[in-house]
């Protein structure tokens, strides 16, 4: 399933972090920095801001990358997205994601 990009659409499912690109490109041609608040999605648009919730815990991310590439995972954080959410202990854990712009 294929979430759509319109504001206020929700889905959930399992995310997973990266850092160890900092420096390179991503596929928006944006350097990755592992300390912003990025996020790599399969199909939203660059750009798209979502609210991304763990454990009670919220950040926003912006798409700028493609991913994850493993199945079953709906996001990829950034490390500082994933550290701000607790999501850094386990290295994988359920989401929910919501578009706001």
């Amino acid at each position: 399933m294929t979430p759509s990009s319109g504001t206020g659409h929700s889905f959930s499912g399992m995310a997973s972090y990266y850092g160890n690109e900092s420096g390179s490109r991503t596929a928006s041609g944006q350097r990755f920095n592992q300390n912003a608040m990025t996020a790599a999605h399969r199909s939203l648009p660059f750009g798209t801001k979502l609210r991304v919730t763990h454990g009670g815990s919220s950040v926003i991310v912006t798409i700028n990358d493609r991913g994850p590439f493993i199945r079953g995972r709906v996001l990829d954080l950034s490390t500082g997205a994933a550290r701000a959410i607790g999501l850094t202990g386990a290295g994988v854990g359920r989401v929910t994601a919501e578009v706001i712009s």
